[in-house]
């Protein structure tokens, strides 16, 4: 269903949240099947470097693994396929991975997106944000948000995490949220709400983690500058392991939206 910005302002006064907040982004993934995400809103990051992680995709650019359905979501597809980037590395399987660098970013607020998650043995989907100075103090100086990531062959936990200079990687700071069923099954709210030293994390309205300049170990709080969005689904990965016979492609993480609202006080 297309959804206006009027009928999104309609939905937030009739409750969606609470009082205050006003939209500053939005993507409903709404054209024809087949078309690429808006490149008003998202670039895309390429090349199979491992990211890090020691992942095993290498991401691609335009419709190849990120395309819209025709029925207003936005499919971000992992393959088994043999793939070259740019960068000249072969990696065993495709992806995509879309960003808002230099298009959108924001300080404070809530982010969120409605999301069907892929499952199974080495399957990493994740929707974060990353500091705008990225470039000029590098990472984790710059800070990271990792709004949803999942790592587990059945999809049932979400893990909310902070990463900063001297609480990353596996210091990371972050908290989860167990569910009686599969994430898989159908579509479910990912969000923080971030104000001035607090981020809190929700799935469908649920508050589950906060974390403060308490929780961080007396580090360094990075987390008062503005964000950019980023959603991508590795293959493989120090974390969540990789693929085995188990594993089955293609996998589908699927976006039926994302927003960014902020406070008339921000």
């Amino acid at each position: 269903m297309m959804l206006t910005q009027v009928t999104i302002l309609a939905m937030m006064a009739t409750g969606l949240h609470s009082p205050g907040w006003s939209l500053t982004f939005h993507d409903e993934f709404d054209g024809p099947a087949g078309r690429a995400p808006s490149q008003e809103l998202w670039s895309a990051n390429v090349g199979g470097d491992g990211w890090g992680n020691n992942e095993k995709e290498s991401y691609t650019k335009g419709n190849a693994n990120a395309f819209l359905d025709g029925k207003g979501h936005l499919v971000i597809e992992a393959r088994k396929e043999k793939t070259k980037g740019p960068d000249g590395i072969m990696c065993a399987y495709s992806s995509a991975r879309l960003l808002t660098k230099g298009k959108f970013s924001q300080r404070y607020g809530r982010i969120e997106a409605r999301i069907q998650l892929p499952e199974g043995k080495g399957i990493w989907p994740a929707f974060w944000m990353m500091g705008d100075n990225i470039d000029s103090v590098g990472w984790p100086q710059c800070g990271e948000i990792d709004i949803l990531e999942s790592v587990d062959k059945v999809v049932k936990t979400a893990y909310g995490t902070v990463h900063g200079p001297g609480y990353s990687g596996q210091n990371a700071v972050g908290g989860h949220i167990d569910f009686p069923s599969s994430l898989s099954r159908g579509f479910h709210t990912y969000a923080v709400e971030w104000e001035p030293n607090r981020i809190r994390w929700f799935v469908d309205d649920r508050r589950y983690f906060t974390v403060t300049p308490n929780e961080i170990r007396k580090q360094k709080w990075v987390f008062d500058q503005p964000f950019f969005i980023i959603m991508n689904l590795a293959i493989g990965g120090y974390w969540p392991g990789y693929p085995d016979a188990t594993t089955q492609f293609p996998q589908r993480m699927i976006v039926d939206y994302v927003r960014a609202y902020k406070r008339a006080e921000n």
